[in-house]
C-alpha cells in the first residue's frame, strides 16, 4: 500500500501545496470531486488518460488516511 501512495505528490510550487497524481497537475480533489459528482473510474481514466489504475487507487488510501486520524478534545 505505501508503494501506491508514493503516487500522491506535494509540491508546495505545485497547485498551491495541494496533493496531486505523480507530479502532474491533477489534484486528488479532482479525482475526488469527480467521483462525488457520479463519475466512475472507468469514466475518470477515460476522461484524464494520463491517469492509471493505480493512481485511483493512491487516491482513495490518501484520502482515507487523511480522514482516519484521531481528533483530540482540549
Amino acid at each position: 500500500m505505501s508503494d501506491l501512495l508514493e503516487r500522491i505528490t506535494i509540491n508546495p510550487k505545485q497547485c498551491g501545496g495541494r496533493p496531486c497524481i505523480r507530479g502532474m497537475r491533477i489534484r486528488v480533489s479532482d479525482v475526488l470531486d469527480l467521483l462525488a459528482s457520479g463519475l466512475s473510474t472507468e469514466e475518470i481514466l477515460a476522461e484524464m488518460p494520463d491517469l492509471e489504475k493505480e493512481d485511483l487507487q493512491a487516491v482513495f488510501i490518501y484520502a482515507s488516511r487523511k480522514l482516519n486520524h484521531p481528533v483530540l478534545l482540549v
